[in-house]
């Protein structure tokens, strides 16, 4: 893997990971088109929240919970930008679910609701919970419904917000400084370009502070681990010859076939 830095269409390489000491940009620069995207994290785990959405919960016929509600991705499940999400034989019900991710920026233990969760945030992608619905109901955990090698689509690539409040993310909201990033983004699902989901985070059920602090104080978190923080209402099934995109204003798209 070789990091870089995003201006416009141009990749400025980078040396190192930007998670350590020494990352710095080189003089080497590639347009974006004559380069393969890969996932723009490797992390050690991805930690996922369930029915964060009050919508969600109930078009599976769920409560909300009074906590966040927590399960893991393997980082195996991974896929970059462009790959093909692959249907098990196992499942006859694999579904997307278009995500905001948070990529973590440094090491983070026992976080408080009332801490700046900037502090310990790296940047912000889009991600892809696919998921094998008929396993979920099923198993009665989440494990194998979720955990599917390609199950993870994650990309194009980390937005730190370190310029401010992006162009192509419509109008600036009046109370972005008091928002935030992960707050008043939407968060939208196409499959074969027909819009699937539409969301937005501000209708988080737990903030992310909440969030941060539900899971730190029970593992901690390292440079490079990956939050994604539940899913709109709209999920549905996948089918081979899809193609399925997931798109967050201010951060990109997402787009990945399916088979």
């Amino acid at each position: 893997m070789v990091w870089g830095e995003l201006s416009g269409s141009i990749v400025h390489l980078c040396s190192g990971s930007p998670f350590e000491a020494g990352h710095c940009r080189t003089q080497e620069r590639l347009d974006i088109r004559d380069i393969e995207l890969l996932a723009p994290v490797a992390p050690g785990k991805i930690v996922c929240v369930g029915r964060n959405y009050a919508e969600h919960a109930r078009e599976l016929g769920n409560e909300a919970p009074a906590e966040p509600l927590l399960f893991l991705k393997p980082p195996s499940s991974l896929l970059p930008p462009g790959g093909r999400i692959e249907r098990p034989p196992l499942s006859q019900r694999v579904d997307y679910e278009g995500e905001l991710a948070v990529v973590i920026g440094r090491r983070c233990r026992h976080f408080q609701r009332d801490q700046d969760p900037r502090a310990v945030i790296f940047g912000y992608t889009c991600l892809n919970d696919v998921t094998a619905r008929d396993l979920q109901k099923t198993d009665g955990q989440w494990t194998r419904a979720k955990g599917f090698d390609t199950f993870c689509p994650l990309g194009p690539w980390i937005e730190t917000f370190a310029e401010g409040w992006p162009a192509d993310a419509g109008p600036r909201p009046a109370e972005w400084d008091e928002l935030h990033p992960w707050r008043g983004l939407t968060v939208e699902t196409r499959v074969n370009g027909e819009i699937r989901q539409a969301g937005n985070t501000r209708d988080f059920i737990f903030p992310l502070a909440r969030v941060l602090e539900a899971i730190t104080a029970v593992m901690t978190l390292e440079a490079g681990d990956v939050i994604a923080t539940g899913t709109p209402a709209g999920v549905g099934p996948l089918q081979s010859g899809d193609q399925v995109g997931v798109r967050i204003a201010g951060i990109g798209e997402l787009i990945n076939p399916v088979r």
